[in-house]
């Protein structure tokens, strides 16, 4: 072992856990599909516009002093002949699909952690293969795609503490945590820089004495479950000193879509119509997972920071899944908005929420009108409409048909743009341009 990668030394086969995470994946994605672009500063934005800024910067602009967030004005500013590029988001998920099928012929792929990050479980022997097994990976990536998509792998007992190693040797680096060297393995570490230590969590670790990793490695667990305010904090303790901890499968509580406006979206009428077609977008997702909705909230933010104003409205309805009553719901939120905003939104978001299935429903589910004045035309016929449409634009593309007038939304993949924790479906990508890979827009 060199260079400080590979900590710790072999000995009992306890590293169970592989963590692999890609370096600037979307920035690098960008240099892989175009090898013009390889080796230059890049950044990869949500829209062709001046106003915008960075989801996703290069390596290079990286080593250059630009990071993700900084608007495309500033980063020119730091490097002028930087490169900018507008995301792709089908395209991505695309090469994410080859890339876990790439991975899974070497090692079994046990959790998709987000776009550019999965967990593998290892048995003994391949733990014991150490540093080999991970040149193997990263062998394996560069020769189905490029030497520009590179990765970062971690391996250790825990999959927090294999996270940890996957960002400790960034960018293509590895690092081998074993349990007998922690936590002086560590110690160069900031408590922030610990998956799960938020600034929240921080400032509480801090009035309790805790400002290092040594102090939080003598902390009780009972005591890590006090601070963090719940079984979170136990489950952290656990992880970190080794040790699986077990937590209980999500369910899913909302639909929704959110969406930051550029600076020549902002007019009611189109930050109306983006609502909108946020609304249908979520409507769709919860049709295919055959989930209802009794609550929509609509909000809207001034600006990004904490400090910003916010406005948010909810409506409760029966149990639903059709865009009818959706929109109707909306509507009235909207219009609402239109009265009592004081502000102009500078982002806009709609959640679908309070699911319940068909089995969960009492009562004649389909007997009566939408809502009191509504016209005769039953939910059951809405519902079919809904699934009509849905079908219609999957076989046919999103212009085929819509439900009210069609807007082009600024910055397109409306409700298919790739989130922390979650990779939009093929379906997702119907409002999407069919664009190949290998070909760029270039921004300015």
């Amino acid at each position: 072992m060199t260079d400080g990668e590979a900590i710790g030394m072999r000995g009992q086969p306890k590293v169970e856990r592989l963590y692999l995470d890609f370096d600037s994946f979307f920035a690098s994605a960008e240099q892989h599909f175009n090898a013009d672009l390889r080796g230059r500063p890049l950044g990869v934005v949500p829209l062709d516009s001046p106003h915008t800024s960075c989801i996703a910067v290069s390596r290079e602009a990286k080593a250059r002093g630009v990071r993700s967030g900084a608007s495309v004005r500033a980063a020119r500013a730091v490097i002028p002949d930087m490169v900018f590029v507008i995301a792709r988001h089908d395209a991505y998920v695309r090469l994410h699909k080859r890339i876990l099928e790439v991975i899974g012929s070497i090692l079994p792929v046990a959790h998709v952690r987000s776009i550019d990050e999965v967990v593998c479980h290892l048995s003994p022997s391949e733990a014991a293969q150490g540093r080999a097994l991970a040149e193997r990976i990263k062998a394996a990536l560069a020769q189905a795609f490029s030497p520009a998509l590179t990765c970062s792998i971690g391996m250790a007992p825990t999959e927090l503490l294999a996270k940890v190693g996957a960002e400790m040797n960034k960018p293509d680096g590895f690092a081998l945590i074993e349990a007998q060297r922690l936590p002086d393995c560590l110690s160069h570490l900031d408590l922030y820089d610990l998956p799960g230590i938020s600034k929240g969590i921080g400032a509480r670790l801090a009035a309790a004495g805790v400002r290092d990793i040594g102090g939080l490695w003598r902390l009780a667990p009972k005591r890590a479950r006090q601070i963090w305010g719940n079984v979170e904090g136990e489950r952290f303790w656990n992880e970190f000193h080794g040790v699986h901890a077990e937590r209980p499968e999500t369910k899913k509580s909302m639909y929704g879509h959110g969406r930051v406006l550029p600076r020549d979206a902002r007019t009611p009428e189109k930050v109306e119509a983006c609502a909108r077609q946020l609304l249908l977008s979520a409507a769709r997702r919860l049709r295919r997972d055959n989930l209802r909705a009794t609550e929509l909230t609509l909000g809207f933010r001034s600006g990004r920071g904490p400090e910003d104003a916010q406005w948010s409205w909810r409506d409760t309805f029966p149990a639903a899944r059709d865009d009818r009553t959706f929109t109707r719901a909306l509507s009235k939120g909207l219009g609402e908005a239109r009265r009592s905003l004081r502000f102009s939104p500078h982002a806009v978001s709609v959640m679908l929420h309070g699911l319940v299935t068909d089995a969960d429903i009492t009562g004649d589910l389909f007997g009566g009108a939408l809502d009191e004045g509504a016209d005769d035309i039953s939910r059951e016929k809405w519902e079919k409409v809904s699934d009509l449409m849905d079908s219609l634009r999957q076989t046919h593309g999103a212009k085929a048909l819509s439900f009210g007038a069609q807007e082009e939304i600024l910055g397109g993949y409306v409700g298919a743009k790739i989130a922390f924790g979650r990779i939009p479906d093929e379906a997702d990508f119907s409002d999407a341009p069919t664009v190949d890979e290998d070909t760029q827009f270039l921004s300015h």
